[in-house]
């Protein structure tokens, strides 16, 4: 097939994929216009500190906003693993059957079809077992230790901090 032959997903396409608890197969931010954001993780860690995952600072980033695109694979997310509502709204969270480092996050309408928002995909986050939901945040625990804070108008914005909570491994020099 030539490249310019490729015809777009369009909007409603990504909805029926969500009905069937589908996503592209990376990390991406689906919109319910049926635009995506192109998403990149970066891990950055001191020097001094290169065996300690607390001191890792996390950076997920659009490298690109699509209006018309085509995904190469799908995946499952099916596996829902928390869910909190708001106002007519409600947050999921969980993992990918795909691979046991994906996560995913969805705001959706509080409606019966559940009506796609957003849905992240992270494929290096890990399982996604905590979500809350409030008037401007959408925030995601995931079993690898980090808080995702994603800005329910804004998912692209998302801020990243270690989970103060998370048992964290000792290291070298800890008792």
């Amino acid at each position: 097939m030539n490249l310019y032959e490729v015809v777009p997903d369009p909007p409603d396409d990504v909805h029926e994929r969500w009905r069937n608890r589908e996503a592209p197969d990376g990390d991406f931010i689906v919109y319910s216009d049926g635009s995506l954001s192109v998403m990149s993780l970066v891990r950055l860690r001191a020097h001094d500190a290169r065996h300690d995952p607390r001191s890792e600072d996390w950076h997920w980033s659009q490298t690109l906003r699509a209006t018309a695109w085509r995904a190469g694979d799908w995946l499952d997310v099916d596996g829902t693993m928390a869910s909190s509502s708001h106002a007519g709204y409600r947050a999921l969270a969980g993992e990918s059957a795909s691979h046991g480092s994906i996560g995913w996050v969805a705001l959706t309408l509080d409606d019966e079809q559940r009506t796609l928002q957003w849905l992240a995909v992270a494929c290096s986050s890990n399982p996604f077992a905590e979500v809350t939901l409030d008037e401007a945040t959408v925030t995601a625990t995931s079993t690898l230790g980090r808080v995702w804070a994603f800005p329910r108008d804004a998912p692209h914005l998302v801020a990243i901090t270690a989970d103060p909570d998370y048992p964290w491994p000792r290291t070298v020099g800890e008792r």
